[in-house]
């Protein structure tokens, strides 16, 4: 898992993760599966993404983003478990890491 601030966001790093969370709620069945993905370009790599730029666009960009986010978050805890025994210290306060993607 890497750890991004800001200035270390790409300038498309938002549509780059809307477009993962996009690919991912595509695939058929209710749970998640991801696709043998590598470090880097999971679906819970473009959540941290997300949180970063949240933390630091302007209020209207924020609120914009923010919706986005509340129904991304809402179908990603739809189609995964909660997985209660691998939270560590680097997932704190980041709960999508929590999550089992796979049945």
């Amino acid at each position: 898992m890497r750890r991004v601030e800001a200035r270390h966001l790409h300038p498309d790093a938002v549509a780059v993760a809307l477009d993962r969370f996009a690919w991912a709620f595509r695939q058929p069945g209710r749970y998640l599966t991801g696709p043998g993905e590598s470090p880097g370009i999971e679906v819970e790599d473009g959540r941290d993404d997300l949180e970063v730029a949240l933390r630091h666009l302007p209020r209207g960009a924020r609120a914009d983003l923010g919706r986005l986010v509340e129904r991304i978050d809402a179908e990603f805890e739809r189609r995964t478990l909660p997985d209660p025994g691998w939270a560590c210290e680097w997932t704190a306060g980041r709960w999508w890491w929590w999550r089992i993607r796979e049945r």
